[in-house]
């Protein structure tokens, strides 16, 4: 009987720890989830300044001939997947999302263990690295980024791209997005009328190209931020069912400890009742 009161007495104490390491990673991911929504705001603030900038530059050049030139080129899709575990079927809805594309297009990946889940699969992503594991490295995640993308588009590997990342939004949880970053539709840039045209030092299609390629930088920032974002928030919502789940399991464990020590008295109770019962005969 003693035993097995020591035995359920550790186990109360492992199932302790492992709830205190729950609450930590809980705090940790919120804490990630917040800096990553803070810097939103202002990449999001910065995409519009680069919108606004393109508009007016577009003003300065006269309409371009659509291409019709047939092209051989291959789509190409970024994935934005988890980079640690704990988060649910957080990267398996990523891949869910890209669908039948992944066998067709050129695969760039972000996220260590979302290469895992995609190998699994039997998905061979032709780039991929790991997602920062704080959102101020966003920004070198970009650049890295950005520089295979270019580096394929120049040599003609791809002609389309889209980025597909998970999204998070109050009240609504965790939905997975998917963006067009190339090529760029410069339609969807509004011309200002009626201003003075800006004054310039580079070539209007020079200060286009540049202006493009700061956008598309913001752009890749802003979906890394928002996966970023969602896998904590999946995480939390993870180790708080987890959470749910220890303190239940410890509400048992209590209630047996209680009865085994119950148990425990009762037979000492009798034990000692049966020793005086056989001195007074």
């Amino acid at each position: 009987m003693t035993e097995r009161l020591a035995e359920i007495s550790a186990r109360i104490d492992g199932t302790r720890q492992l709830g205190a390491i729950v609450n930590a990673m809980r705090g940790i991911a919120a804490a990630r989830a917040l800096q990553a929504r803070n810097q939103l705001a202002a990449v999001e603030t910065y995409a519009a300044t680069i919108a606004a900038a393109i508009g007016r530059t577009l003003a300065l050049i006269p309409p371009a001939r659509p291409d019709t030139a047939p092209r051989a080129a291959r789509p190409a899709l970024i994935l934005f997947c988890a980079e640690q575990g704990f988060a649910g079927a957080f990267s398996e809805r990523v891949l869910d999302a890209a669908g039948a594309d992944l066998a067709t297009s050129e695969l760039f990946l972000i996220g260590t263990r979302g290469a895992a889940v995609a190998s699994e699969r039997g998905v061979e992503p032709g780039w991929k690295t790991a997602m920062p594991w704080h959102a101020p490295g966003i920004p070198k995640l970009a650049d890295g980024v950005a520089e295979a993308l270019y580096a394929h588009i120049a040599t003609g590997g791809i002609d389309r791209l889209d980025a597909v990342f998970a999204r998070w939004q109050a009240s609504h949880g965790v939905h997975i997005e998917r963006r067009r970053l190339f090529p760029l539709d410069l339609s969807g840039f509004s011309r200002p009328g009626g201003v003075l045209a800006p004054l310039i030092n580079l070539k209007p299609d020079a200060l286009l190209a540049e202006l493009t390629a700061a956008y598309m930088h913001a752009q890749l920032c802003d979906a890394a931020l928002h996966a970023f974002a969602a896998e904590n928030e999946a995480r939390m919502e993870a180790m708080a069912a987890a959470r749910g789940q220890i303190e239940r399991q410890l509400a048992d464990l209590q209630a047996r400890q209680r009865q085994v020590r119950q148990e425990e008295i009762t037979a000492e109770i009798i034990e000692l009742a049966a020793g005086e019962t056989a001195s007074e005969g």
